[in-house]
């Protein structure tokens, strides 16, 4: 693997950079780079053990918001707007959290800067299975996942991060490294300074990712923040409910132009 990060750049204007989830990859967020590249200039990137990225030797949110600040020192990207989902959403935080000055704008979609229980053991069994197994079509392994996972769109979702190598499909992201820095994943990002820049939370109302406990600590480590419930969406709040997550997250960005923060 290559030291960087691989990313999709696409649209003109204001920089918006966009990270994805757990076992995800930068076109997950495709619907959302299509929404915003009319007004700007939207980066896909795939996290660090993700996608077509670099492995690293150790996951964690210290590490990937590193990664990310590393490939904006390489991109002469001095500033940006940062949006992240779940895992993402944690990688952003922290990198606000330690780069203050690269982040103009942050949008954090449905994740809270708080540490989670552990509840991917199955799906992560489930990977290694497939792994295991060396499926020769993509139908073989969508079945041993399906043996574990019941829900189909999980199952779809980890299928995108299958590629053909020879006869075998294995999997694009570094599972073994994803297993062992799992825990550290799960927790809260690091540091005590807060970060100064306006910054939307946006929570699927029937979501159990941020909690009404969980506010407090939103508003100590993100004073300058609200949250906005997405009523009929989940934990995939842009695919559940696109058209009202584009709105308001457009609606966020146009009122904070690059490098400006609130009074």
């Amino acid at each position: 693997m290559n030291g960087t990060l691989h990313s999709i750049s696409a649209g003109e204007g204001r920089d918006v950079i966009l990270l994805h989830g757990l076992f995800g990859q930068g076109g997950n967020l495709k619907g959302v780079a299509r929404a915003l590249q009319s007004e700007f200039r939207v980066h896909c990137l795939d996290l660090p053990d993700h996608g077509r990225s670099c492995w690293l030797e150790q996951a964690s949110l210290e590490d990937y918001a590193n990664a990310v600040e590393q490939w904006m020192v390489q991109q002469r990207l001095e500033s940006a707007h940062v949006l992240g989902h779940s895992l993402g959403g944690k990688v952003a935080m922290q990198l606000a959290l330690n780069h203050g000055d690269r982040v103009s704008t942050l949008v954090v979609a449905d994740i809270a800067p708080v540490p989670y229980t552990g509840n991917h053991q199955e799906i992560l069994a489930a990977m290694a299975a497939v792994a295991a197994r060396r499926c020769q079509t993509r139908r073989e392994a969508e079945a041993v996942l399906a043996q574990a996972i019941d829900d189909p769109g999980v199952v779809g979702y980890l299928l995108m991060s299958l590629t053909r190598v020879n006869d075998v499909y294995e999997w694009k992201l570094n599972l073994a490294g994803l297993a062992a820095g799992y825990e550290r994943l799960r927790e809260a990002p690091s540091g005590e300074t807060a970060f100064p820049g306006a910054t939307l939370f946006v929570k699927g109302g029937d979501s159990p990712y941020i909690q009404a406990g969980h506010e407090p600590e939103i508003a100590r480590r993100f004073p300058h923040s609200h949250v906005k419930t997405i009523d009929g969406a989940g934990h995939w709040v842009h695919i559940d409910q696109p058209g009202q997550f584009f709105e308001i997250v457009r609606s966020h960005l146009r009122g904070f132009p690059a490098g400006q923060q609130p009074e």
